[in-house]
């Protein structure tokens, strides 16, 4: 493990910041998008195997959950009603979400850019009988025509590690059609500014909000960055959207339900009764 980062932000769908190697360093630098997603790709593939092994059972093979939390599809309802609508899940990892989708009658697509993840989304397609057709692409640059789908969603998958997010807004609002929907889940912006810790230390405001310098680790053997994430304001959100003709219909808080006990790197009870730990955008395209 690494010391004490008690003045670094929160790291995403991740583990609590004391649970890094030795070999890792952090850095708060620029980074653009393709060293974003060169480190970001490769990350997610070591990954991919740890993270459904220890999050599959709550995730469920065809489940739609929002965030640690807990919250589901079926509960919230953001994405309005997906039986006949052609939808885009960006960020899909073992497409567990577009997998919901489809047994209510969505045409639903997903894409990752970790390769390990697809694999892992085509044994679920064997498990459940529920394939999911699924690409190896990015959120810049989505492979599809214009005006291609009703809805695209995001659950924690990729936009807090894209480092362009003004092209990939411009590429969602481009495969949407005019009156699409689309609603994204992200670490909620308040917790850049605590320590990623699922106690009592994380309850203690240790960054500025306004420091939008992406969180950066890098391997110390190689040099390489391994791992980025990106930080934008609840204000930034909403003048991304409004600047591509998104309209803001709901911004949903999920609280911490009552029998709620599951820790997620640093979602925990502990936090979740006094703080928000995610956000749900939900935008109209006019």
């Amino acid at each position: 493990m690494g010391g004490p980062r008690t003045s670094l932000p929160s790291k995403g769908y991740r583990q609590p910041v004391d649970h890094l190697p030795q070999s890792v360093r952090v850095e708060r630098r620029s980074v653009d998008e393709d060293e974003s997603r060169r480190a970001n790709g490769p990350d997610w593939d070591r990954y991919a195997d740890e993270y459904q092994a220890t999050h599959g059972g709550f995730l469920g093979d065809a489940g739609f959950v929002w965030g640690p939390e807990g919250q589901t599809e079926a509960d919230l309802q953001v994405l309005g009603p997906v039986a006949d609508r052609d939808v885009l899940e960006v960020g899909s990892g073992a497409g567990q979400c577009s997998r919901w989708v489809r047994t209510h009658g969505g045409r639903a697509i997903g894409l990752d850019l970790s390769h390990r993840q697809l694999q892992h989304s085509r044994r679920l397609d064997e498990n459940t009988g529920v394939p999911v057709p699924s690409v190896l692409a990015t959120a810049t640059h989505l492979p599809f025509a214009d005006d291609s789908f009703d809805i695209v969603f995001c659950s924690f998958g990729a936009l807090q590690f894209v480092a362009d997010i003004e092209q990939a807004l411009d590429e969602t609002a481009r495969v949407l059609r005019p009156g699409g929907r689309f609603a994204f889940s992200i670490t909620h912006p308040t917790r850049w500014m605590f320590p990623d810790d699922p106690g009592v230390g994380g309850l203690t405001a240790s960054q500025s909000y306004w420091d939008r310098t992406p969180y950066v680790e890098i391997d110390d053997a190689s040099g390489v960055v391994s791992y980025v994430e990106h930080h934008r304001t609840l204000g930034d959100w909403v003048r991304l959207l409004a600047a591509r003709g998104f309209v803001l219909t709901n911004l949903v808080e999920p609280e911490w339900p009552a029998d709620h006990d599951r820790v997620w790197g640093g979602w925990s009870r502990t936090r979740g009764l006094l703080t928000p730990g995610t956000a749900i955008f939900v935008a109209d395209l006019v």
